[in-house]
């Protein structure tokens, strides 16, 4: 059986039924003695069946040499049997005492079975190596022996090229890297920290048998494959699958702690898988890289860049299931920040040495992009939020009525409301988990000064201007100078173009949100944004400096915050006080001034009546507008007043005609006008009387 089945000279033929004939001869043997008798049957076939197989040939010719129990094969396997003998029968791991002298014994059966001491190298690593996976693995120095035998073999492999030699070196080889590579293609399955000499000699085993392997190929192939490093190509694919399947069991425990219900505090399963993959990456640094490192430089580098790459697989999908911003979502980002640095860290410090300082290494890491997703995101959260103001904004405009009453600080309830909805954007956005506010405050900040500006703009829209309420010219009469006029101005033509005349005051909406009281509100309404906008931008200043993102000069940048809105409030409170006093004399007063001052007789229609209605608007005024705002909307009157009394003077039209004896009588009016807004100090500044009432008191000689 030895010889001629398990061990032939020849390789078996399979499609020769004598092999499995005689197998079947020998297990009845062993079951029932044979009838050994010369010309027994059993005998006979058994005689036919192994010399069948005996005496085959090489090139199938007749050959009268009978080989049924020799040849290098079975030589071979005879001296493997023979090496056995080095062990302890009572402790298989452990070699006899003696073994140096049975070794020598053993050696003088080279001569007869045809070995020397490069096979007797090769057969005696394989059965060290054998006896140490076959005993459970439990004896290190077996396979520590069999490494030290395996040098010796890498010695004897470059200069024995004998065939048979090779296709032994081969098929062992070859199984002594299967074994070595199942553990070490996933070695953090098989090794710790309490291994890691273990761990030395398997990668050694595996690394100089692929490289035997790789080198006993033919000598035109080694020419093409001179450059290449087996221990350094080896390894690297050691360390990336072991990685691989090491993060795959870290994502599985990652994945139980996440759906652990009794947990407080719980993480996202990405940031949990975070801190797992950074420990998994320090305890690679420190355990298993010093080690590799003897057969590839750059072993923590490769084995952080593999961990970036699983990781950003699994972030690359989660980012692009991402619809809006949630806490949980801004953890795992800043986890997966945090992560890379930890493991570009790593990547640098294992290349300072290397001879491209490490930049192969840190190629195969491409950024996260962590903070370019999360600046993304909160953009978008802002514009959520912007748009949310805008449809409030015009959901509180078309709600307003602008009646000063609506509150004791006569302003538009809608400007609270939208104020109250800045600021909680402003609130929300700081309290968002991120270290960019800085960075992303301009966006939220503009956004909410163009919806401030719509409201702006909208609280001042359809309230007229000057030029609204001020009345049209009255045509020119043109006269030459022999022109007969008399008859024009008769005094019965006049008082029937008073009474027939409409007043020519431009009209403006009218809508009740409109009127007097209304304008105040609104005039009101504009101080108080301007108002809440400063507090609303060193409210941001204190965030920012309180935030993650605090440096030193954020107050210079947020410094315009709101600033066009600001020049809105200002614009529109200006024209607002413009457009209620020229309401206000031109419209409202428009009988008691330009319909009805002077008109006629002067002495019979004095300012007097128009004095006492307008005393009455000033005094509602100054109930009713802010006290910031007050002198400015009384100022606008003045002026709206003073041009009315010119207009009365010089455009009064066909129902008014003047005398030299008017003069004082106009004179002492315009006094008891500029009177009343001084109101004995108690009113505007004797300046500002003066410099508004230049025009006049220049004109007002002219009547002289």
């Amino acid at each position: 059986e030895a010889g001629l089945l398990l061990h032939p000279l020849l390789p078996l033929d399979k499609t020769d039924t004598a092999p499995q004939r005689l197998r079947q001869i020998i297990r009845g043997a062993l079951e029932k003695p044979l009838e050994t008798g010369k010309n027994n049957e059993s005998m006979q076939a058994l005689r036919s069946i192994v010399l069948s197989l005996a005496c085959r040939t090489f090139d199938g010719s007749a050959s009268e040499t009978i080989h049924w129990a020799d040849g290098f094969p079975l030589n071979l396997r005879i001296y493997q049997m023979l090496l056995e003998a080095c062990f302890d029968v009572n402790d298989e791991t452990s070699v006899i005492e003696e073994v140096d002298e049975v070794l020598e014994l053993i050696k003088k059966t080279w001569v007869v079975l045809g070995m020397n001491q490069m096979l007797h190298n090769l057969c005696f690593l394989w059965i060290l190596f054998n006896r140490y996976v076959a005993t459970g693995e439990v004896e290190g120095d077996l396979l520590f022996a069999a490494n030290n035998l395996l040098m010796e073999v890498e010695k004897d492999s470059k200069s024995m090229k004998d065939p048979n030699y090779s296709k032994i070196l081969s098929s062992t080889l070859s199984a002594i890297l299967g074994w070595a590579e199942k553990r070490l293609l996933a070695y953090h399955n098989y090794f710790h920290s309490d291994n890691t000499e273990l761990l030395e000699c398997v990668v050694s085993v595996g690394v100089l048998s692929a490289k035997i392997m790789v080198e006993d190929i033919s000598h035109e192939y080694r020419k093409k494959r001179k450059e290449f490093d087996v221990a350094h190509e080896r390894v690297d694919t050691y360390i990336r699958s072991s990685l691989r399947t090491a993060f795959i069991m870290e994502k599985v425990k990652s994945s139980k702690r996440s759906s652990n219900k009794n947990q407080q505090n719980q993480l996202p399963f990405l940031s949990i898988l975070a801190q797992d993959v950074s420990t998994l990456a320090f305890s690679e640094k420190a355990i298993f890289s010093p080690i590799l490192k003897r057969w590839h430089p750059l072993s923590a580098g490769v084995a952080v860049a593999t961990l970036h790459s699983c990781y950003g697989n699994e972030l690359k999908q989660f980012v692009s299931s991402i619809g809006e911003l949630t806490p949980d979502i801004l953890q795992v980002l800043r986890a997966a920040e945090k992560l890379e640095k930890d493991l570009v860290q790593i990547a640098v410090e294992n290349s300072v040495d290397s001879e491209d300082g490490g930049k192969s290494i840190i190629w195969e890491m491409p950024p996260y992009e962590a903070e370019s997703v999360v600046s993304n995101l909160v953009k978008s959260w802002i514009k959520t939020r912007l748009d949310r103001l805008k449809e409030w904004v015009d959901r509180n405009l078309q709600q307003e009525v602008w009646d000063p009453r609506a509150n004791k600080e006569r302003f538009a309830p809608s400007s609270v409301e939208v104020l109250r909805i800045v600021d909680e954007a402003l609130e929300a956005f700081f309290l968002l988990p991120i270290s960019i506010h800085a960075a992303l405050l301009p966006d939220l900040t503009n956004g909410i000064d163009r919806c401030l500006q719509h409201y702006i703009s909208k609280a001042k829209s359809g309230c007229g201007a000057r030029s609204t309420f001020v009345p049209s010219m009255p045509a020119l009469t043109r006269c030459s100078s022999r022109s007969k006029v008399s008859g024009v101005f008769k005094k019965k033509e006049k008082f029937q173009k008073a009474q027939s005349r409409k007043s020519q005051v431009g009209t403006t909406n009218g809508n009740g949100s409109f009127g007097i009281p209304q304008l105040y509100c609104r005039i009101n309404t504009l101080q108080h944004i301007r108002t809440e906008l400063d507090v609303l931008a060193k409210r941001t200043i204190v965030h920012l400096r309180s935030s993650e993102s605090h440096n030193n000069n954020i107050a210079n940048g947020t410094g315009k915050a709101f600033e066009l809105s600001a020049a809105a409030c200002l614009e529109g409170i200006q024209q607002l006080c413009e457009a209620t006093a020229y309401k206000v004399i031109f419209q409202d007063l428009s009988h008691v001034l330009w319909d009805g001052l002077y008109v006629g007789e002067v002495s019979s229609s004095r300012i007097e009546p128009f004095l006492q209605e307008l005393e009455h608007y000033l005094e509602v005024l100054s109930l009713t507008v802010h006290d910031r705002v007050r002198t400015r909307v009384i100022t606008e009157v003045m002026k709206a007043s003073f041009d009315g009394f010119l207009l009365v003077l010089l455009a009064g039209g066909p129902a008014r005609a003047f005398s030299l004896q008017d003069y004082e009588t106009i004179a002492e009016d315009f006094k008891f006008l500029t009177d009343l807004f001084w109101s004995n100090g108690d009113g505007l500044p004797a300046d500002l009387i003066q410099k508004f009432s230049t025009t006049v008191k220049a004109i007002l000689p002219l009547f002289h």
